[in-house]
C-alpha cells in the first residue's frame, strides 16, 4: 500500500510539472521572448516589437521632459500614444514595403557615403572609424547589420517620399487671388459727426415710457445664470477683541522695524569718478563755465545716467563726501569730493526728509499686526473641530449659532466680486459647487475659513424692472441720442448721395491706398471694411455708439509695387506649395498602407506594453 502511495505521489508530482511547463509556455508566447517578434505586419514588411518599445520609450522621454513628470503605460495609453505611435511605425512599414515593390535600394557605395557622413561615426581626422562606428552602434543596442538595414530602409523611403513632394506646385492663380485680396488698397473721403456734438432737447420719459422700452428691449436686461449660495466664515477680523497683546511685545515689534519707522534724511545722488584729482577738478570747471553738461561728461565716459545713479543714500552711505552733499542745493554739482573708488562728481537730484515715527503713533498698527497674526493661528486651530462637526452632518445654520461664524446668502455669478466674493479661493469654490457637494472647510488668502452650500441655480432671467429701471433710463438715453445721430448721418448721406459729393463747407477727411488691415483712430472700427464693399463712387453711413460717419469710395487701388509684397507673394506660393505637396504625399501614402494590408498581432502588442518600462 506504502509503495502504491509512493507511485502515485511521483505520478502526481510529474502530473504538476508537466502543468506548470505547458502554463510557462503560454506565458512566454505573450513574452518578449516569444515566437513573435513582431507587433504588425504590413505586406512584407514587419513591426518588430523591439523598434515598437523604443518608440514607445522615445515618447516617454519626451512627455516626461516636456510635463516634468513620470509617463506610464496606463496614462499614455489613456492619452493614445501607444495608438498613434503603432500608427506612425506602420506608415513607415508600409512605404517601406512599398519602396521594396518598386525596386528601391541604396547601394553599398551610397551605403558607405551615409555612414561617414554621420560626426559619431568619424574619427579626430574626420574620416570614418570602424571602430567609433561599433562603439556608437553597441551603445544603442544595435548590430550593424540592423542599423544598416534600417538606413536603407530610410533611404529608400526618402526616395519615394521625394518623388512625391518634389516640384509639387499649387498653380499661381490661387497665390495671386490671395496676394491681390490682401494687398488691395482703397482710397476714400469721409465726413463724420460725433455724439459729443449732437444737442438733444432735456426730455425725462415716464414710468410707462421706460416700462415700453423696457419690455421691447428685455434681451437688454437679462441677468446671468446665477447660484444662490449660503457660507459660513470665519474671519481673523473677527476674533481681533479676543486677543491681548502685551506692551513688550508691541516695543520688541517696533525696534525691529526700526527701518520703517526710523528712516533718516536721505539725498537721491548721482556719482561720476574720476582717475585722479586733476581729472575731476577740470570736469567741474567745464561745467562751471557751460563748456559742458553733466549728462555730456557720463556720456563722454561711456556711461549712462543709469551706469551712476546711487539711488537715494543717507549720510552714513557717504563716508567724507556726506556733509557737502548734504548741504548742496538739489540740482547742483559737489565735488570733486572723495569715494570709496575716487575722486568724484556727485549731482544732488532730490531730497527726502526724515521720517521718524514714535512708539505711540505706530502701536495701532502694530496691535493690528501681532493680534491679526494670532487671530489667524486662532482660525487654524478651529479649523479641524468645525471640519469634524461638518463631517458629522452638522449644517452651516448650526456651525454659525455653536461656533460663532458669520453665516450669509450670496446670489454668486462670474462677475461677482464683492465682499467674500473677491477673493479667488471662494470664487472657485462657487464656480465648482454643485447641489450634490456637502459643505467643506476652506481657507481664504487672508487666513479666514469658510464653507458654502448650493442652494439653487436660477436660470438666465430678465431683471425685475424696478431694480434696473437706473439701467433702462440709461438705455433709452443712449437709444434715443443713436437715433438722432443716425438721423443725421442718414439726412448728410441722402444729401452727398444727391450731390454727388459732399458740401464746400464740410470738414472732409480723406484716406490714400489703405488696405483692408489699416486703423483710423476715432472712425466706428468696421470703416475700413465697409469701404472695401464698395464700388467707385458709392457712399454709405458707418455708424457706432460715439459717431456716424458717411464715406465716398474715390478709387480701387491694386497691391503696391514693394519688397514687402514680393516676399509676401514668395511666402504664400512656397506654403502653399508645402501644403500641397503635404496632402499629395499623405494621400499616397494612405493608399500604399491599404494596399499593404496592415495586420496587427494584439497578443504581442499587449505583451509589448505589459513589459514596458
Amino acid at each position: 500500500m506504502a509503495a502504491g502511495m509512493k507511485h502515485l505521489s511521483k505520478t502526481f508530482v510529474w502530473i504538476l510539472m508537466g502543468m506548470l511547463i505547458v502554463g510557462l509556455a503560454g506565458f512566454g508566447a505573450v513574452n518578449f521572448t516569444s515566437s513573435s517578434s513582431s507587433v504588425a505586419t504590413v505586406g512584407d514588411e514587419e513591426v518588430s516589437i523591439g523598434n515598437y518599445v523604443r518608440e514607445l520609450q522615445r515618447e516617454q522621454r519626451a512627455l516626461q521632459a516636456q510635463t516634468g513628470q513620470a509617463m506610464p503605460m496606463s496614462q499614455m495609453t489613456a492619452f493614445g500614444l501607444d495608438r498613434a505611435v503603432l500608427g506612425r511605425l506602420i506608415s513607415l512599414a508600409a512605404l517601406d514595403h512599398e519602396a521594396k515593390s518598386l525596386g528601391l535600394s541604396l547601394g553599398d557605395e551610397n551605403l558607405i557615403d551615409e555612414l561617414a557622413a554621420i560626426d559619431a561615426f568619424q574619427g579626430v581626422n574626420g574620416q570614418f572609424d570602424r571602430e567609433a562606428y561599433s562603439f556608437a552602434l553597441r551603445n544603442a543596442g544595435l548590430s550593424e547589420k540592423e542599423f544598416e538595414e534600417d538606413l536603407r530602409r530610410e533611404a529608400a523611403r526618402t526616395i519615394v517620399q521625394n518623388a512625391i513632394l518634389t516640384g509639387t506646385k499649387m498653380p499661381a492663380t490661387l497665390t495671386e487671388t490671395l496676394t491681390g485680396y490682401i494687398g488691395a488698397r482703397r482710397s476714400f473721403s469721409y465726413v463724420q459727426l460725433n455724439a459729443a456734438d449732437i444737442a438733444l432737447t432735456a426730455e425725462a420719459p415716464s414710468d410707462s415710457d421706460l416700462k415700453a422700452f423696457y419690455e421691447a428691449n428685455q434681451e437688454r436686461f437679462m441677468l446671468p445664470e446665477t447660484k444662490v449660495i449660503t457660507y459660513a466664515a470665519l474671519r481673523p477680523s473677527a476674533l481681533l477683541d479676543e486677543i491681548e497683546v502685551d506692551e513688550a511685545q508691541l516695543q520688541r515689534l517696533f525696534e525691529d522695524r526700526a527701518d520703517q519707522y526710523q528712516v533718516p534724511e536721505r539725498r537721491l545722488v548721482e556719482r561720476l569718478v574720476f582717475a585722479d584729482e586733476e581729472a575731476a577738478a577740470s570736469a567741474k570747471a567745464q561745467l562751471e563755465t557751460g563748456g559742458a553738461t553733466f549728462e555730456s561728461l557720463v556720456e563722454a565716459r561711456g556711461l549712462t545716467l543709469q551706469d551712476i545713479d546711487m539711488g537715494d543714500v543717507t549720510m552714513g552711505d557717504l563716508g567724507a563726501a556726506a556733509s557737502d552733499i548734504f548741504a548742496a542745493e538739489v540740482g547742483t554739482v559737489a565735488g570733486p569730493l572723495p569715494s570709496d573708488l575716487g575722486p568724484a562728481l556727485y549731482r544732488v537730484n532730490g531730497r527726502l526728509e526724515a521720517q521718524i515715527t514714535a512708539f505711540e503713533d505706530a502701536k495701532p498698527d502694530l496691535i493690528e499686526e501681532l493680534a491679526s497674526d494670532r487671530a489667524r493661528r486662532l482660525v487654524e486651530t478651529q479649523s479641524e473641530d468645525i471640519d469634524d462637526m461638518l463631517a458629522g452632518g452638522a449644517t452651516l445654520e448650526e456651525l454659525a449659532t455653536e461656533s460663532g461664524l458669520e453665516l450669509a446668502q450670496i446670489n454668486w455669478t462670474e462677475e461677482t466680486s464683492d465682499d467674500i466674493a473677491a477673493y479667488e479661493g471662494f470664487r472657485a469654490a462657487a464656480a465648482a459647487v454643485t447641489a450634490d457637494d456637502f459643505p467643506e472647510v476652506a481657507f481664504l488668502d487672508d487666513g479666514s475659513l469658510f464653507a458654502l452650500r448650493l442652494d439653487e441655480v436660477l436660470p438666465e432671467r430678465p431683471e425685475p424692472f424696478e431694480e434696473a429701471k437706473d439701467k433702462v433710463l440709461e438705455a433709452w438715453q443712449a437709444d434715443r441720442l443713436a437715433n438722432a445721430l443716425k438721423a443725421q448721418g442718414e439726412a448728410l448721406l441722402a444729401q452727398a448721395v444727391s450731390a454727388g459729393g459732399f458740401a464746400e463747407d464740410a470738414e472732409v477727411s480723406t484716406e490714400s491706398g489703405l488696405t483692408r488691415t489699416a486703423y483710423i483712430d476715432t472712425v466706428p472700427a468696421d470703416l475700413v471694411s465697409q469701404v472695401f464693399e464698395l464700388e467707385v463712387g458709392d457712399f454709405r453711413l458707418v455708424q457706432d455708439a460715439d459717431s456716424a460717419v458717411v464715406v465716398r469710395l474715390d478709387a480701387i487701388l491694386p497691391p503696391e509695387a514693394s519688397d514687402d509684397m514680393a516676399l509676401l507673394t514668395q511666402a504664400l506660393q512656397a506654403q502653399l506649395d508645402q501644403s500641397l505637396a503635404q496632402e499629395l504625399f499623405q494621400a499616397y501614402a494612405q493608399d500604399v498602407q491599404t494596399r499593404a494590408e496592415p495586420r496587427v498581432d494584439q497578443q504581442a502588442l499587449n505583451a509589448a506594453q505589459a513589459n514596458f518600462q
